[in-house]
C-alpha cells in the first residue's frame, strides 16, 4: 500500500506552486530557460488538448521573445515536411497548414492532425509571413517510423535532381518491395535473414551524407529532405530488425535517431539555431530519473542533455490526475475518447491532487550543475519532488484498465524534468478526421513495470 504523503509534502507543494492561468503565468519558466538553446516540452499523452495548448503557448512565447529557430516533433519527417512548407510559405505549399495536416495519413494521425496543431500551425504561418524566408520557423519531424515513405521520397528526389544515383535507391526498393509495406513482415523476415536489407540502405545512405559533405554544394530544405529521409530509412530498418529481438535496442534506436535528427536541424537552421522538441514525457524526460535506466533504456532529453549542457537544455514534463484522453484500445484502432481514471496512490499526479484539487500550477526546480549528467552518487533533491514516484505515462494504445499495475513510470521528479506543469483535470483533443483501422508498427513504450 502507497504511504501517506508527508503534511510537510503537501505544505512543500503548497509553497512552491505557481498559478497557471494564462501565457502570462509562464513568466518564471521563461526567466529558466534564459538563453537556453534547447527546450524539451512533453505530454503525459499523446491525446489531451490541455498539453498541446500550453506548449503552443510557451512556444509562442519563445519564438516571439527568445528567437527560437525551429519546432521538432515526435512525427513522421514526411508529412511533417509538408507541414513545415506550409508554415514557411514555401511556394506550392498550402496557404492554410490544416490542409497539410489533413493530409497525415499514418496512424496515428489525431496526434498531429488535431484542432489544437491547426491552430498553432496557423498562428506560425502568421508569424512567419512577416519575416525574411531565412528567418522563418520551422516545424520538423524528428521520428524514424516512415521507412517506405521516407524511401520513395528519396526516389523521387534522386529521380528529379541526381538521376545517375538512382541507382541505389532502386536497390533498396527492390529488396523492400516483396514484404509490401508491412513493417512486421520485414521485421519477422530478418529473422531468418538478419541483415534484411541493410546492405542496400546503408549504400544508399552513404552516397547521399557524401554528397551532403561537399563543400560547393549549399544545401537546400529539398537536400537535407533528402538526407534526412535516408537517414530515416536507415534508421527504420535498424528499427524493425531489432523489433524481434525485443529489448531496449528498438526504443533506443529511435530517441538516438529523434537526438540525431535534433542535431541535423540545429545545423541546418545555422549558427545560434535555437530548438523547441514537442514529444512525449518518456522522450523529453531523462531516462536515468526514471525506471527506464536499469532497464537499459535512454531518453531523448538525457542524450541531449550529455550532448549539449555547456548551450543550456531545459526538460519541461507535464501531467494530470484525471480526465478524457482520444487513444486506441490497441495498435491501428480507431481513435476513441476514454476516460482517465484519477491517479494510483502514492503517484506523482495523486500528491498534487491532494495539495491542488482541480488547480493548474506550475514547478520550476532549482538548476542543476551536473555538466548535462545525473550522477548515481549525487544526492537526490531534497523534498517531494527528489522522491521516487510513478508517474503516468499514457500512450497511443491505452487501456484505462491497466493503471493498477501499468502505465506508470517510476520517477524522481526533479532531475528527470527542470519544470512540471500540473494540470489536475485535463479534456481530450480533438481529431481533424475520424481515425480508421489500421495496421502498424508494434508498441514499444516504458510500462513502468
Amino acid at each position: 500500500m502507497a504511504a501517506e504523503p508527508l503534511d510537510s509534502d503537501l505544505t512543500r507543494i503548497l509553497d512552491t506552486a505557481l498559478p497557471l492561468t494564462g501565457p502570462a503565468t509562464l513568466d518564471p519558466l521563461m526567466e529558466r530557460i534564459g538563453d537556453a538553446r534547447y527546450v524539451l516540452l512533453g505530454e503525459a499523452s499523446h491525446g489531451t488538448a490541455d498539453y498541446y495548448r500550453w506548449r503552443a503557448q510557451l512556444t509562442q512565447r519563445l519564438i516571439t521573445e527568445k528567437g527560437f529557430s525551429f519546432v521538432g516533433v515526435e512525427g513522421d519527417w514526411p508529412d511533417c515536411l509538408d507541414l513545415h512548407c506550409s508554415v514557411t510559405a514555401a511556394p506550392g505549399a498550402p496557404e492554410d497548414p490544416r490542409q497539410a495536416l489533413e493530409r497525415f495519413s499514418r496512424w496515428p494521425r489525431w496526434m498531429w492532425a488535431n484542432t489544437d496543431v491547426a491552430r498553432f500551425a496557423r498562428w506560425l504561418r502568421a508569424h512567419n509571413t512577416g519575416l525574411p524566408p531565412r528567418e522563418r520557423v520551422g516545424f520538423h519531424g524528428l521520428d524514424v517510423y516512415s521507412m517506405w515513405e521516407s524511401l520513395e521520397a528519396v526516389l523521387a528526389y534522386l529521380g528529379e535532381h541526381h538521376p545517375d544515383q538512382v541507382g541505389r535507391a532502386e536497390e533498396a526498393y527492390r529488396c523492400l518491395e516483396p514484404y509490401g509495406q508491412d513493417p512486421r513482415t520485414y521485421a519477422l523476415a530478418t529473422r531468418m535473414l538478419p541483415s534484411g536489407c541493410e546492405p542496400e540502405v546503408v549504400r544508399l545512405l552513404t552516397a547521399l551524407r557524401e554528397r551532403a559533405r561537399r563543400p560547393e554544394d549549399t544545401p537546400s530544405v529539398a537536400d537535407l529532405a533528402a538526407l534526412q529521409n535516408a537517414e530515416t530509412l536507415a534508421g527504420a530498418e535498424r528499427y524493425y530488425r531489432a523489433l524481434v529481438r525485443g529489448g531496449p535496442e528498438p526504443w533506443n534506436i529511435r530517441d538516438h535517431h529523434m537526438a540525431d535528427t535534433l542535431d541535423r536541424l540545429t545545423a541546418h537552421h545555422g549558427p545560434g539555431a535555437k530548438a523547441v522538441v514537442w514529444a512525449h514525457n518518456t522522450h523529453v524526460g531523462d531516462a536515468r530519473a526514471t525506471a527506464m535506466a536499469p532497464a537499459g533504456m535512454v531518453s531523448v532529453g538525457q542524450v541531449v542533455r550529455e550532448r549539449h549542457a555547456a548551450d543550456g537544455v531545459v526538460l519541461v514534463g507535464f501531467g494530470s490526475y484525471r480526465g478524457t484522453v482520444v487513444a486506441g484500445g490497441r495498435w491501428g484502432a480507431p481513435a476513441r475518447t476514454l476516460r482517465v481514471p484519477e491517479a494510483r496512490p502514492g503517484s506523482v499526479e495523486e500528491l498534487l491532487h491532494q495539495a491542488l484539487p482541480e488547480e493548474r500550477a506550475l514547478f520550476v526546480f532549482p538548476p542543476r550543475d551536473t555538466g548535462g549528467g545525473l550522477h548515481p552518487e549525487a544526492p537526490a533533491p531534497a523534498g517531494w519532488a527528489g522522491v521516487r514516484r510513478d508517474h503516468r505515462a499514457i500512450g497511443v494504445v491505452y487501456r484505462p484498465e491497466r493503471d493498477a499495475y501499468a502505465n506508470y513510470v517510476p520517477t524522481t521528479l526533479a532531475q528527470r524534468y527542470d519544470a512540471f506543469l500540473y494540470l489536475d483535470r485535463t479534456h481530450a483533443l480533438t481529431p481533424l478526421h475520424p481515425e480508421p483501422s489500421a495496421e502498424g508498427e508494434e508498441e514499444t513504450w516504458p510500462t513502468g513495470q
